[in-house]
């Protein structure tokens, strides 16, 4: 099968959207598919890099000077999708790209698969401070975008309960981003880089190790771990908290932790290579996250593939991605994230190898990929069988409109003959 993917975000960027797209791309290629990513242009971007990767004219977008969005291109797109004999069009955004990507389908009469990714509402403060957007305008627009794709994919029960509410027409499947588990779970550091790991971070070996991984901005609601974590320190002296990640709420963080007393116990490590992350979980005792933000929960599943119990705020998807104690625990409501992780700890709940091991494949890449293509194909078989039933009806409309013509041209001859 030949798929062509257009996202307005891609590499060199790193985020969980790209993250999404790469582990997709290259799990329908082990499978012998052939992937075309269509992006933005990019000044960070090396072309010995973009194979298969056609980047379209683009400008930053709006209060996101790192992000940039397709303005034009659709000439060339059409024109490489058809030198490479698409099957199907899977979009990654809402705007330029997957905008013209639905235009190139429509040219190339092929279905549009897209995944969304992104909970709009929770960024609409990002955007001139929540004065140019209003949460109805995104709903419409959304609606709007959506209603004329073939199938939608989601990467949550949350969001996909969403996209219903908003009354969108085509039909929709939730199919959360798989991870490589074994960059996590077959990982052997040893004890001897885990134990200097936690030595540079200020944790000693018998300490309790509480871990946030995230992009450090406002939404990731770091800020209730943070003063949970007051609490937490007060039952348990031995513990730290590490926050991993960069982002443009780290200065008030770090204040936080000042104004609450425990800035010796907290530690802002700054990004960290998405190839080197996996040893802090390995490291941690706890991973956690008060975000009610996420559409992916990458990292969540990355901490289980780690064997790190996670205590995270519930919603749909988490309460069924840890249906197990000893996978880990949710709560609901920021004042309730201390209690729940003190007694968490308490209760010090065994790994269950079956449930873990269930859960592994659940999650991982290649159950990921084998759902989105199966998707494909189903959409594919729909498709095609709605382009037939078109077809038929518009050539019976035809000749239904030809009838008449024809019975005057039939009289017109007969007159001529008896001439």
């Amino acid at each position: 099968m030949k798929i062509g993917m257009f996202t307005e975000t891609y590499r060199p960027n790193v985020n969980g959207v790209v993250t999404s797209i790469d582990t997709l791309k290259e799990e329908l290629e082990k499978m012998g598919h052939h992937i075309i990513i269509f992006t933005t242009t990019n000044p960070e971007a090396n072309p010995a890099d973009d194979v298969d990767v056609v980047r379209l004219p683009s400008i930053p977008f709006v209060s996101y000077e790192d992000r940039r969005i397709v303005i034009r291109g659709l000439r060339e797109a059409v024109k490489i999708a058809k030198e490479k004999d698409l099957d199907i069009i899977h979009t990654h955004t809402e705007f330029g790209a997957g905008i013209l990507g639905k235009m190139v389908a429509q040219r190339l009469k092929i279905p549009v698969v897209h995944t969304f990714h992104t909970m709009y509402e929770d960024y609409l403060i990002y955007v001139a401070n929540g004065k140019l957007l209003k949460r109805p305008v995104i709903k419409r627009y959304v609606k709007f975008i959506l209603d004329d794709v073939d199938a939608v994919i989601t990467p949550s029960e949350r969001m996909k309960r969403w996209l219903l509410s908003l009354d969108v027409k085509a039909k929709m499947k939730n199919i959360p981003t798989g991870i490589r588990v074994e960059r996590f779970f077959e990982v052997d550091y040893t004890e001897k880089e885990i134990n200097a790991l936690r030595e540079s971070l200020g944790v000693a070996k018998d300490d309790l190790m509480f871990l946030s991984l995230s992009r450090v901005s406002f939404e990731k609601n770091i800020q209730t771990l943070i003063r949970g974590f007051k609490t937490i320190h007060e039952k348990f002296p031995n513990s730290k908290m590490v926050v991993v990640g960069e982002g443009p709420y780290r200065k008030e963080l770090q204040q936080l932790t000042v104004d609450l007393g425990i800035q010796e116990f907290v530690r802002f490590t700054g990004e960290v290579k998405n190839e080197d992350v996996g040893i802090y979980y390995h490291a941690s005792d706890y991973f956690c996250s008060a975000s009610t933000s996420e559409s992916q929960g990458l990292t969540y599943a990355e901490a289980i593939a780690s064997g790190t119990k996670v205590i995270a705020q519930g919603n749909v998807y988490l309460d069924e991605l840890l249906n197990d104690s000893s996978l880990g625990v949710t709560f609901i409501g920021d004042e309730n994230f201390a209690e729940t992780a003190i007694d968490y700890v308490k209760k010090n709940i065994p790994t269950n190898i079956e449930v873990l091991e269930n859960k592994l494949f659940e999650i991982s890449a290649d159950n990921f990929g084998q759902s989105v293509y199966a998707y494909y194909l189903s959409t594919l078989v729909e498709f095609s069988k709605k382009r037939r039933e078109k077809e038929k009806e518009t050539g019976l409309s035809y000749l239904k409109a030809k009838i008449p013509l024809a019975r005057k041209i039939k009289k017109s001859l007969e007159f001529r003959d008896e001439d």
